[in-house]
């Protein structure tokens, strides 16, 4: 799932197109979570597809890390930031908030 794929649109009365604002959910903590130190080179995109097999869950890791630069791909280097396990519940979260 991409990270603009389930952003719906819709057209003003000017023709200009208008995009909603994604919510993301509250990511829980988990037993089965896994915390890694982050080193220079490493991204959210890169972590995702490292973890999950899929870089476009990106987001994932970086709104599970909070209080982390979440507009940015690159974590902060050599801090502990989470890697979520819940990945089907937090993606089935996602859609049921923005639909």
């Amino acid at each position: 799932m991409g990270r603009y794929t389930n952003i719906k649109t819709r057209i003003d009365s000017e023709g200009t197109r208008l995009y909603r604002t994604n919510k993301y959910p509250e990511i829980k903590r988990s037993d089965d979570d896994l915390y890694v130190i982050t080193q220079t080179g490493d991204r959210y995109d890169k972590l995702a597809d490292q973890y999950y097999k899929d870089s476009s869950l990106w987001w994932i890791i970086s709104t599970a890390n909070y209080g982390t630069n979440q507009s940015s791909y690159y974590p902060p280097i050599g801090v502990q930031i989470r890697i979520p396990a819940n990945v089907t519940e937090i993606i089935r979260s996602y859609q049921q908030i923005n639909d």
